[in-house]
This record gives structure tokens, C-alpha cells and sequence, in this order.
């Protein structure tokens, strides 16, 4: 199993990029809620709205409970791997909590 990390660069929320995830590309737009203190994510494939707002929950895997053949075959996990979390966070989103792509191969 491969584990690659995607970089959320804080200072520049709302932003969109693009990423590769298993052999696609996507575009991953993130939005920081400040009262709730809680990120969410929007998918779009070839320019295509796949989900708005799926909200980034600590060691819940993103997009889990959408079954689409457009979705990234690899899993999005937000964890942290020294296990001292348990919450994702503006504080440690990027810090000690990361969003870990699982590639099953």
C-alpha cells in the first residue's frame, strides 16, 4: 500500500487545484468554516460538480458513503499518524493531521 499526502496551503483558503488520485485528475476546492472551526471539500472531474461541501471529519474517509465510478478510486483519510488527535482543525490541519491518500495496489 502507497500513502501520499495532499498539501492544503491555509493561508490561501477558499482556493482550487488540481490533483492527480489513482490515473485522473480532479480539482479539489477547500472552504474553511470559522465558527464550526471545520474544513470542507468540493470534487470536480472534467469540470463537472461530482460533490460541494463534504465536510473533512477526522479518520472518516472522504466521499465514503458516495458509490460513482467518477469518484477517485483511491481512499482520503484525514488522520493523524502519531495518534494524538482526534479532530481535524484549523490548528492542525496540515500540522499534525493530514489528508493521506491510500493507494490499495
Amino acid at each position: 500500500m502507497d500513502k501520499e499526502y495532499i498539501e492544503i496551503e491555509k493561508a490561501l483558503i477558499p482556493y482550487r487545484f488540481e490533483i492527480e488520485l489513482g490515473a485522473e485528475l480532479f480539482e479539489l476546492e477547500i472552504q474553511y468554516n470559522q465558527i464550526g472551526d471545520y474544513f470542507t471539500i468540493d470534487l470536480y472531474k472534467d469540470g463537472e460538480v461530482l460533490c460541494y461541501g463534504e465536510k473533512i471529519v477526522y479518520g472518516e474517509p472522504l466521499f465514503s458513503e458516495i458509490y460513482d465510478t467518477r469518484y477517485p478510486a483511491p481512499t482520503i483519510i484525514p488522520i493523524d499518524e502519531s495518534g494524538k488527535e482526534s479532530r481535524v482543525s484549523w490548528d492542525n490541519l496540515n500540522e499534525s493531521v493530514f489528508l493521506v491518500v491510500m493507494n490499495y495496489e
